[in-house]
């Protein structure tokens, strides 16, 4: 009997907890539709913290965060251009179809070693709320 392979996931560690979250600093990135549309950011802590993610270039082609230069310094990211992003989503009580993605503090990712934290963008015209949809 042949196994199958274990897929391995990077741990994202926080360099800054999430808001509200202090005790909560390591995550994974886990894929919740199969298809790289919908992600799980969940804790490796028993009990802690799960959001929905999306990567916003798929349902936002305009989204261009400038990301501060101290942000960049605390990942050791060179260039931007190399920051994986992603964006929270709330589903309110009325349902998927209601699904708001928060554009403002987008999750930074360093894929060269996984390092990762939520920045508050200070351009206001990225919006806290901006309907899900593609």
């Amino acid at each position: 009997m042949t196994l199958a392979p274990v897929a391995t996931l990077p741990l994202l560690g926080m360099v800054t907890p999430l808001p509200g979250f202090p005790e909560f600093r390591d995550y994974v990135l886990v894929t919740a539709d199969g298809d790289g549309l919908l992600f799980w950011l969940q804790s490796l802590d028993a009990g802690g913290p799960r959001f929905l993610a999306v990567p916003p270039d798929r349902y936002f082609p305009d989204y261009a965060p400038v990301l501060p230069r101290a942000v960049l310094a605390e990942l050791d990211l060179d260039d931007a251009a190399d920051a994986r992003v992603y964006c929270l989503v709330t589903v309110p009580a009325e349902g998927p179809s209601a699904a708001t993605a928060n554009l403002r503090a987008p999750i930074v990712v360093n894929p060269a070693n996984w390092r990762a934290t939520q920045v508050v963008l200070p351009d206001s015209r990225h919006p806290i709320r901006r309907l899900l949809r593609r």
